[in-house]
């Protein structure tokens, strides 16, 4: 399970996506099919994010903190389409995609981990909610 979490003007925001995948760059990347409160967030608050990835059985997750792009064409967004389209027989589709570049990862698995970072890339600032 993945949820997106953003926030502007002090006002936070959580979705569940279903369409994702992780590059073979190591960066995330979302179907973009209803996050309209998600983008209006990201271009107030510079592509802030943060994503749990968690399975709901083991209770193993992760909290990536991050930057988002928004793309509108290539591969990714190509096969996102492809996806929804197959999904829900056309009658929706993917506008675009999330790219998310992961800055940190926090251990969010219940135990003696918890909370713990596991990546910190360098010259990345942290800004308010």
């Amino acid at each position: 399970m993945w949820d997106l979490a953003t926030c502007a003007n002090g006002e936070p925001n959580v979705v569940p996506v279903a369409f994702k995948m992780i590059t073979d760059e190591g960066k995330l990347a979302v179907g973009d099919v209803f996050l309209e409160t998600t983008l209006n967030n990201l271009t107030a608050n510079s592509g802030k994010i943060a994503v749990l990835v968690y399975d709901a059985k083991s209770l193993e997750g992760y909290q990536i903190k991050g930057t988002a792009e928004y793309l509108t064409n290539g591969d990714i967004v190509s096969g996102f389409k492809a996806m929804v389209e197959k999904m829900f027989n056309g009658a929706a589709t993917a506008k675009g995609a999330l790219l998310i570049t992961p800055e940190k990862v926090i251990v969010a698995t219940p135990g003696a981990e918890n909370k713990k970072v596991v990546t910190v890339q360098p010259n990345h600032s942290q800004s308010a909610c």
